[in-house]
């Protein structure tokens, strides 16, 4: 009977060869094709090298034979689907980028407010693939299946302004569509069931608004429904320096909460569990807007319920490559999903590691101490899995996770069930429902406080920004793999690559550190089409401005994890030189994760929004009308008050950062006119570096400036944009007088050691 078990694991596990060669191929090929100049046509000869080589099983004995034809033809199989993919749908569909054409396309979700007006993802008749469509106010009104007939104006959604792109392509979306003329709707199909689980989602969001406080509302439509577009900015902060932003991502976590509520209800009967459970997933991945984490979870959990009724095991791997197969077979282009990556690389870790920590940390223990080893192991499992794509992705290491996870986790099922239960109850009797709310209002509120806390800690995180760490990230790997492979039953390799992994982040924290030891060090950060510049010396620290116009750029974010980096957890002062949007709309993501003793702005400037994130998180704000120094540990900054006038670049701040004889001078957007202003205004010293103006646009960095203040550096501070910056004249006017001229968009974090006359 065991000999037979294990024939039925092995049948099923050589399926994984196939679907594994599959999705590395697909893999393979996409970064290829995005950071090589390899034409689309070598795909072609790749796949058929790749099934001749496959043929290579029949000089092979037995299973090393077929294992070996399975993965030949799974990756030739790969080569040849991203070569008619791209070829046949994606590159048509580019072709269409810059013309204008009149379209009807059906919505296939409920519009959403944007940054450049209302958005809705379409499928546009005769095109292959979906769109995001741009509209007008009145888009809003509609809903899923309805039809909307326009003229619109097609963009390549892998290319935007020249910088290459996956967050639309990674779901199935290659244009963008915006609105040019008057858009007529028609019902389509919106009363079909094909929409069901939409309404079903959109209700459950309203209801649950209804029953829960504008706190824990937003949490309980995150882990319900997928959707995160109400979560405050410092409930997200917290979530994420935490390494908590897994549990509002609706993955295998949720769908094993259903699960597990599907059990209570019919039993564990495995048929009748598993008619019930499966179409439920089916659904629940189609009502939270099947990201690759909830598609994945519920093709491994139905796997896992359906093997029993064909007579087989179920099998990890085999279903964790089948659910990859699946999504990349729908779209090869979504290997460049974050989500998609980090999903499963954390249930790789739990599939691997997980269940090895477990039966090292429970033993012979008791019920407290396996709980305690399960949530611990599994924490572990999928954050060493994880970490080197936080990383990359999001420049962080959440250290705090394994704490966060074992105090959180068990109200997350909490959340999870009692919302359901609540929003079940709702449809009986309301007024019962808003007295259970408290319960999911309750654990929401635990969680929240727990992530806030954890998140004030020091070194609750590690930040990439410190370049040090990345060493260190590699080292620690490096250490625990050398353990493994050699003689892993021994535990105490693992307790010396512990320590020796904790010196190292020690050392790497310190070295950081030691970078910003001048007397005043200036960063300007890469946050693309923006503004936001660091200024540190001797444990002091100023942030001029945080702000982008790039969507997928964190602009609050990147300074948080720069200054943490620097050892800095209380700002002395934020400047704001205006209030253009980027320019300022990362400070209420900055002021989430760092407090700051004063907020500069100008005259005039005190808009709603800057006032609202001001006293949100309690920061005093001062305009500035007069001249004002401010002194910074060794340095001082001078914050001039406006002297143009007119447009909001014309009236804001300027500053001048000071180290001895050497000066950092800041501009924010102003033109030459107001430059020739503001010089013969105020007594400047030459400098040794200037901002360039207005992101080194042709009317700033004038002759007038550059002849009174003779600049030796010049920083420009720029990303993808439509407005030609930085302009040719500018770099032209720099290069004549010799200036050394560095870019954000080509070097990245720009880092200016101030001393002296240096």
């Amino acid at each position: 009977m065991e000999a037979g078990r294990l024939c039925q694991e092995g049948s099923v596990r050589v399926l994984a060869w196939f679907t594994g060669a599959f999705s590395a191929g697909i893999f393979l090929s996409s970064y290829a094709l995005t950071f090589s100049a390899l034409p689309v046509a070598w795909l072609l000869p790749a796949a058929a090298t790749s099934l001749a080589l496959s043929l290579g099983r029949f000089a092979l004995p037995g299973n090393l034979g077929r294992r070996l034809f399975l993965a030949g033809t799974g990756l030739s199989l790969a080569l040849g689907w991203q070569f008619l993919y791209t070829s046949q749908i994606a590159a048509p569909l580019a072709a269409l980028s810059g013309t204008e054409q009149a379209v009807t396309m059906t919505l296939w979700e409920y519009p959403s407010q944007a940054a450049y007006g209302v958005r809705c993802t379409v499928r546009i008749e005769g095109l292959p693939e979906k769109a995001v469509y741009y509209g007008g106010e009145d888009l809003l009104e509609h809903r899923p299946g309805e039809t909307v007939t326009s003229v619109v104006r097609f963009q390549d959604a892998a290319r935007l302004r020249e910088e290459a792109v996956s967050t639309f392509t990674s779901r199935g979306v290659f244009l963008l569509a915006s609105g040019k003329g008057e858009a007529v709707y028609g019902p389509g199909t919106a009363s079909s069931l094909r929409w069901l689980p939409q309404r079903t989602a959109q209700a459950m969001r309203n209801r649950i608004r209804e029953l829960l406080s504008a706190d824990c509302a937003p949490f309980l439509c995150a882990i319900l429904t997928g959707d995160r577009s109400g979560l405050s900015d410092q409930a997200s902060a917290d979530l994420s320096e935490t390494g908590l932003s897994h549990l509002l991502a609706v993955s295998g976590m949720h769908c094993g909460f259903l699960l597990g509520l599907a059990a209570l209800v019919v039993g564990r009967h495995l048929r009748r569990l598993a008619l019930c459970t499966i179409p439920a997933l089916v659904f629940y991945a189609f009502l939270t807007g099947g990201s690759p984490s909830v598609v994945r979870a519920s093709v491994m959990l139905g796997l896992y319920l359906a093997a029993p009724l064909f007579g087989r095991s179920a099998d990890g791997p085999t279903s964790l490559c089948t659910a990859l197969f699946l999504l990349l077979l729908r779209n090869p282009y979504a290997a460049g999903s974050i989500s998609l990556q980090l999903s499963f690389a954390s249930m790789a870790g739990l599939l691997w590691l997980s269940p090895k920590l477990y039966r090292r940390l429970a033993g012979q223990g008791g019920r407290i101490r396996a709980a305690l080893a399960a949530a611990f192991s599994a924490s572990m499992g999928a954050l060493v899995f994880t970490a080197p794509l936080t990383a990359a992705y999001f420049g962080i290491l959440p250290l705090a996770a394994p704490l966060s996870s074992l105090l959180c986790l068990w109200a997350a099922g909490g959340i999870f069930a009692s919302g359901l239960c609540v929003l079940g109850m709702s449809l009986i009797s309301p007024a019962a429902a808003g007295i259970a709310a408290w319960i999911p209002e309750v654990l929401i509120r635990y969680v929240l406080a727990v992530a806030h806390l954890l998140g004030k800690l020091p070194f609750h995180a590690v930040y990439f920004a410190n370049p040090y760490f990345q060493y260190a990230l590699v080292y620690a790997y490096l250490l625990f793999a050398a353990a493994w492979l050699w003689k892993p039953e021994i535990r105490r390799r693992y307790t010396v690559c512990t320590v020796l992994a904790v010196l190292a982040l020690i050392l790497a924290h310190q070295q950081g550190k030691a970078l910003y030891r001048n007397e005043l060090d200036a960063v300007v950060l890469d946050v693309g089409q923006g503004q936001s510049v660091v200024l540190a010396s001797q444990g002091h620290y100023a942030l001029v401005d945080c702000g982008s116009s790039n969507s997928w750029m964190d602009p609050g974010a990147l300074a948080a994890q720069q200054l943490g980096s620097m050892g800095c957890r209380r700002l002395d002062a934020v400047i704001l030189t205006h209030d253009d949007g980027d320019h300022i709309n990362g400070l209420s993501a900055l002021l989430a994760r760092m407090e700051a003793e004063v907020l500069l702005i100008p005259p005039g400037a005190a808009g709603d929004g800057v006032l609202a994130v001001a006293e949100r998180y309690g920061v005093p704000v001062r305009t500035v009308e007069e001249q004002r120094a401010l002194v910074l540990g060794e340095a001082v900054l001078r914050i001039f008050p406006p002297v143009g006038s007119g447009a909001v670049n014309e009236t804001g701040l300027s500053v001048l950062a000071s180290a001895g004889d050497a000066d950092f001078l800041l501009t924010g957007d102003m033109g030459g006119d107001t430059e020739r202003l503001l010089v013969n205004r105020w007594q400047f010293p030459d400098i040794e570096a200037l901002m360039a103006g207005h992101h080194g646009a042709k009317d700033a960095a004038s002759d007038a400036l550059l002849d009174a203040l003779t600049p030796e550096i010049v920083c420009v501070s720029v990303g993808s944009n439509s407005y030609g910056h930085p302009a040719p004249e500018t770099l032209e006017r720099l290069d004549r007088r010799g200036c050394t001229v560095y870019r954000t968009d080509r070097d990245g974090d720009i880092h200016l050691a101030i001393n002296g006359s240096s």
